[in-house]
């Protein structure tokens, strides 16, 4: 017989290595020649599996799917030039304060081709199948090692068996092998990454964290700051270089509108000069210096550009595992909507409005919120991208709330504007239904083949057409401030997603979201000061038209007044007070 003290033992090293347990399990079984001895093996497998089963139904199954990952390495692959390679790094830990990280968010781009949501590590994807003495690969991935010791504190690795296991990689190796890379980066056309940042932390305990998996890209790619133009200079140089002299004025004209918004252009002797020049013969002149510059310029194989361009060419179409994802956080921002529609009134915070919405989303299981939360209560409606949310109290003041949740990595959009009383007043209503008049016209354009501006120009006229009768601008055509940002935007795994059309096709999730910001001395009667409108719905372009995603959080006015009479569950949710 096994004593108590010897079997609690054996467990408990089953448990702890439950995976090679099994297979050692299984074994004996078939060898054991004993009957009761071969049941206690095969409860033991019951039992293990049993756990197993269990811990795989205590954290989430619906992330994509490896087969989602490798289809999508193989599409890029695909759309990559002849002999290049494509090289990806994973984003690095943020530090928050002293020893304390911000929580951990994976690179879109790395996450979309490989499913790894864990730090220090690199993609290598290759255009064609590369050959060595020993074996024969298209892609490498080198991720951080199984570490128990770090493991105990900041949680379980996958390690390289994992990412092959569950990721599904053939070649997959620990992020210190890196170092040791024989590929000759030199013989491939193009290496295609995106400039490097230079923005994270060495840490003194990781030799194979970003940082110094970057300084070994770099010293094995040659690469080097002075090698890769600034993308806006080099494509100001090369406009002007191919501009005849006698169209000259008009691109320095279009260059001066690049120095006002590019501070750092301002720095470069040539771009100036040709900018400032008054004749064409000095202009002449700097676009003989320009293109000598142009024509100086180091060679290499390094492209910062291209690989931008072709994943926002494959993330912009959503595939049916993404949409799947989108809609659930589409669809549980929505509820946050609902939900605050119903349990607003004037004595809230904005800190707790956003608190409410992002209650609905951990409801749900969504992770985190796809971008910071944006409450404004009246004139804090008019900064767009406000993020403070400290307004004590709402009063009487309309309310734009701009949340999105996050689910699985994919990110919902979706801004309401509602009346923290429940009931608009006159001139709240008048801007408002501006607002979802100058939304309808843009969905309405949200149609395959039509141009990524049209939703814009829709929004526009309706604004500019009603402002006009409201008498807060004088005519159509006038310049104005109230309508200062564009109408759409992509969404997915981020909040203003990859893309690289300028027009819609099917599958593609914008962003709807006109809006009027009347901040206070604007040039209007005051009446108008302090409303601040935003109305933005996740739109999914199909072949037969506009799907509306956000639809189930109210829109219309009356709408959201009604649902505003309703009783919300949070009503009796009362904490006791502090000094």
């Amino acid at each position: 017989m096994i004593s108590i003290f010897y079997w609690k033992k054996i467990h408990k090293y089953l448990i702890k290595e439950c995976y090679y347990a099994k297979i050692i399990i299984v074994f004996l079984i078939f060898k054991s020649q004993k009957y009761m001895f071969k049941r206690i093996l095969i409860l033991l497998v019951a039992i293990l599996i049993a756990q197993d089963i269990v811990a795989q139904e205590l954290t989430p199954t619906d992330f994509l799917p490896k087969e989602f990952h490798k289809n999508r390495r193989d599409a890029l692959r695909k759309k990559m030039p002849q002999n290049s390679v494509a090289i990806f790094v994973a984003n690095p830990l943020r530090n928050r304060a002293n020893d304390v990280d911000y929580v951990y968010h994976q690179d879109p781009n790395f996450y979309y081709l490989t499913g790894y949501r864990e730090p220090d590590a690199v993609l290598l994807i290759f255009s064609e199948d590369q050959t060595t003495d020993e074996s024969s690969y298209n892609e490498l991935i080198y991720v951080q090692k199984k570490d128990k010791n770090a493991e105990m504190w900041t949680g379980k690795r996958l390690g390289v068996v994992g990412t092959k296991e569950k990721l599904g990689f053939v070649n997959a190796y620990n992020g210190e092998e890196f170092n040791d890379v024989a590929i000759n980066f030199k013989n491939f056309d193009k290496v295609l990454l995106f400039d490097f940042k230079d923005d994270y932390r060495n840490s003194s305990r990781n030799n194979a964290d970003v940082f110094d998996l970057v300084e070994q890209l770099k010293q094995k790619t040659g690469y080097s700051k002075e090698l890769i133009p600034n993308p806006t200079k080099d494509n100001l140089y090369k406009k002007i270089k191919a501009t005849e002299i006698e169209n000259s004025a008009n691109v320095a004209q279009n260059l001066g509108r690049y120095l006002e918004y590019y501070p750092d252009l301002k720095k470069d002797e040539l771009l100036v000069g040709y900018q400032q020049a008054t004749s064409n013969e000095l202009r002449k002149e700097f676009k003989q210096k320009i293109s000598l510059k142009l024509d100086a310029t180091p060679k290499t194989n390094i492209d910062v550009r291209a690989l931008g361009q072709l994943m926002g060419s494959l993330r912009e179409t959503k595939l049916p595992e993404e949409l799947k994802l989108l809609k659930k956080a589409v669809e549980i921002s929505a509820v946050g909507q609902i939900e605050i529609m119903k349990a607003m009134h004037p004595n809230m915070s904005e800190t707790e409005i956003q608190g409410v919405h992002e209650f609905v989303y951990k409801k749900y299981g969504a992770e985190y919120e796809g971008y910071p939360s944006i409450v404004g209560g009246g004139g804090n409606g008019c900064i767009l991208h406000y993020i403070e949310n400290n307004k004590t109290k709402v009063g009487n003041d309309l309310v734009l709330m701009d949340l999105g949740a996050e689910y699985r990595g994919y990110t919902a959009d979706v801004t309401r504007t509602i009346p923290a009383n429940g009931k608009f007043s006159p001139e709240q209503r008048l801007i408002y239904d501006i607002v979802y008049d100058a939304q309808e016209a843009g969905i309405a354009e949200s149609k395959v083949g039509n141009s990524f501006f049209s939703t814009h120009t829709a929004a526009q006229n309706v604004i500019n057409k009603g402002l006009v009768k409201l008498g807060i601008i004088k005519t159509e055509d006038e310049k104005h401030s109230y309508f200062p940002h564009g109408t759409s935007h992509h969404i997915g795994l981020d909040v203003h997603d990859a893309s690289a059309s300028r027009n819609f096709s099917e599958n593609m999730v914008i962003t709807v979201e006109p809006g009027i910001y009347i901040p206070e001395g604007s040039p209007c009667d005051e009446k108008w000061w302090g409303i601040a409108v935003r109305i933005e719905d996740d739109i999914l372009i199909t072949k037969d038209g506009p799907v509306n995603l956000s639809a189930d959080a109210p829109r219309k006015s009356e709408e959201i007044e009604k649902l505003m009479l309703q009783k919300s569950i949070l009503n009796d949710f009362q904490l006791p007070k502090l000094d």
